[in-house]
C-alpha cells in the first residue's frame, strides 16, 4: 500500500466522527491502511455489495465500495460514496443518491487486467482458437483455414480511459495502427496514430480490423452499435465490448454474426446480466462470452489499486481537499480536467 500523507484529523473532524462502511473485499493489511487514514472513525466491513444490508447503508456517512442501488435513496446520512467500479451510470440516475452526496469511481484500477483480457480475446478470434477448442471437444483434427495478424492491422478503440488506453498501448506495441475515439479533445498520446471524437465513428468503422469498446453505459451510448453501425464494419473485422452490455443491440449482434457481416465478437458484458440460459447469444457462432469477469477482483493488483484509490479519497474528503475520479452526474463520466 502507498504511504499515507496528509491524514491528520483535526479537532473539528473529531467532533463529527464518521461511520465508514467498507464493502470492498479488503484484507487485513488494507483494513490497517484505511483505519490509519480514518483514525478514530467507526469502520464497518461488509465485504461485497451483495452482503450489505439496507440498515448498514442508511447508517453510513461514507461508503467505500459499491452497494445495491435501491438502498441509497434513504441513505440520509451519506456524504461520500467511493465506488469500486469504473462504471457509475446507475448511481447518477435521478433520485438514486440523496442530494449533495459526493460520488467517485475507481478509474485507474482495471486497465492492466482488462486490457490483457481483451488482448486474449483478439488472439483467440484472429487465430480461430475458439474453433480449434470446439474441434478438440469433438476429437476433430481439422484445419480451419486462413487466419489474420495483429501486425499491420487497424484497431479502433472507443473510450480512452484507463482501460481503453492500456489496450491501445498493447495493440500499438504489437504493430497495429491504432485509432482512438474519445469524448473530449485532448492532445494525441504517442501510442495512438490518430485521435477523433465520436462524430467520426461511421467514417472510421470501415477502416477497422478490430473495434474495441470500453465505454460506460449512458443515454448517449445506448445501442450505439446497431445494425446500421455493424453494416459499416469489414466482414473480417472483430468487435470487443468490455464496457456496458447495452452498448450493442443483442438482436443486431446476433444478426451480424449469423449473417457473416463481421468475423467475430467477444463480450464480457450483456444487456441482461446474468445472461439467461435461453438467450440465443449462447449459440451464436464466432462469439466469445465471458460473465463480466475481465475486471472485478480477479487479480490482486485490482484490489490493491482500488483500496489505494479509496484511501487517497478518504484522506482527501476528511481534509476537505479535491477528490480523485469524481463523477459528473450530468454525463455519468469522471469529471474532465484539462
Amino acid at each position: 500500500m502507498p504511504a499515507i500523507a496528509g491524514t491528520t484529523i483535526n479537532e473539528s473532524m473529531r467532533c463529527t466522527m464518521k461511520k465508514i462502511l467498507v464493502t470492498i473485499p479488503v484484507l487485513q493489511e488494507h483494513k490497517e491502511y484505511l483505519e490509519k487514514i480514518g483514525n478514530g472513525m467507526e469502520f464497518e466491513y461488509a465485504h461485497r455489495a451483495e452482503k450489505t444490508t439496507k440498515e448498514q447503508v442508511e447508517n453510513a456517512n461514507i461508503i467505500l465500495g459499491n452497494v445495491k442501488v435501491n438502498y441509497l435513496k434513504d441513505a440520509k446520512n451519506l456524504e461520500f460514496l467511493q465506488l469500486d467500479s469504473a462504471g457509475a451510470a446507475q448511481f447518477t440516475e435521478p433520485d438514486v443518491l440523496p442530494k449533495g452526496v459526493k460520488l467517485c469511481n475507481a478509474t485507474g484500477a482495471y486497465g492492466r487486467s482488462i486490457s490483457e483480457h481483451m488482448l486474449a480475446q483478439v488472439f483467440t478470434l484472429k487465430k480461430k482458437l475458439n474453433l480449434y477448442q470446439d474441434n478438440m471437444k469433438h476429437h476433430q483434427w481439422k484445419d480451419e483455414g486462413i487466419v489474420t495478424t495483429i501486425f499491420g492491422s487497424t484497431t479502433l478503440v472507443l473510450g480512452l480511459g484507463n482501460i481503453g488506453g492500456e489496450f491501445a498501448k498493447r495493440m500499438h506495441a504489437l504493430g497495429s495502427r491504432v485509432i482512438g475515439i474519445r469524448r473530449n479533445k485532448t492532445d494525441k498520446p504517442k501510442y495512438l496514430d490518430e485521435l477523433y471524437q465520436m462524430d467520426k465513428l461511421e467514417e472510421l468503422l470501415p477502416q477497422a480490423d478490430i473495434v474495441a469498446c470500453s465505454l460506460p453505459g449512458t443515454k448517449a451510448t445506448y445501442h450505439l452499435f446497431d445494425r446500421q453501425k455493424l453494416k459499416l464494419m469489414k466482414k473480417d473485422a472483430i468487435l470487443l465490448n468490455v464496457g456496458r452490455g447495452n452498448l450493442i443491440s443483442t438482436e443486431d449482434l446476433i444478426w451480424a454474426l449469423e449473417e457473416n457481416k463481421i468475423a467475430g465478437a467477444a463480450i464480457d458484458v450483456a444487456e441482461i446480466e446474468p445472461l439467461p440460459k435461453d438467450s440465443p447469444l449462447w449459440d451464436t457462432k464466432n462469439l466469445i462470452i465471458t460473465p463480466h469477469i475481465a475486471g472485478n477482483f480477479h487479480t490482486r493488483d485490482i484490489l490493491d489499486t482500488i483500496v489505494s484509490i479509496a484511501g487517497e479519497n478518504l484522506s482527501a474528503y476528511l481534509a476537505g481537499k479535491p477528490l480523485k475520479n469524481e463523477v459528473d452526474f450530468e454525463t455519468g463520466y469522471r469529471k474532465f480536467i484539462q
